[in-house]
């Protein structure tokens, strides 16, 4: 069987494939995320892009197994994604300092003849973080290319008071669905 394509640049969704040895080749898709309107529900945000991502890759590859998927945060009825710039990531962050809010990780696989559409859901508390916390962590970098401004797989762990969910879906990946959807398709 040929591996699977992931539509992703995400270095954290190549290890989480290569944690459960799902044989993948990595072919981003170039989707432009801002054509989707954040008007629509999360869920179907995500899962509209996660869609859209896998069937730009696949119409370049048919007869393939594509995975895309796409990771936002909500606080209340607002989506954030990745943060434009360090005043962005600062609102977000503090937005976010002493609440709970939701992780959504939408997953579409498809092949020519099948689709498979679904997301994962984690809540996450943060901590009540100080300017000084929200400082320091913009300097290091970390905030700029995740959702929310935030990973939980590295220094933004330091940010994260409770988890009730899967934190592979925080990371990027609901990985013990995808691995259950992929398999149905390699059958």
């Amino acid at each position: 069987m040929q591996p699977l394509i992931l539509a992703s640049r995400s270095p954290r969704r190549q290890e989480l494939l290569k944690q459960v040895n799902i044989p993948f080749e990595t072919m981003p898709s170039d989707v432009d995320e801002s054509r989707y309107p954040k008007e629509s529900s999360p869920t179907q945000y995500v899962e509209t892009l996660a869609c859209a991502k896998a069937d730009h890759v696949l119409q370049q590859h048919p007869g393939r197994i594509v995975l895309g998927s796409d990771t936002v945060v909500v606080i209340g009825d607002k989506i954030l994604g990745k943060p434009r710039d360090t005043e962005d990531a600062r609102e977000m962050l503090k937005e976010l300092s002493g609440q709970v809010h939701s992780v959504l990780t939408g997953v579409a696989i498809l092949s020519d003849d099948r689709r498979t559409v679904f997301h994962g859901r984690a809540d996450v508390r943060f901590y009540q973080l100080t300017d000084e916390d929200i400082q320091h962590y913009i300097d290091s970098g970390e905030p700029f290319d995740k959702a929310g401004a935030y990973g939980i797989q590295g220094l933004g762990a330091m940010l994260v008071e409770e988890i009730k969910g899967d934190y592979f879906t925080i990371v990027g990946m609901p990985v013990a669905q995808v691995v259950r959807a992929w398999r149905s398709f390699s059958q």
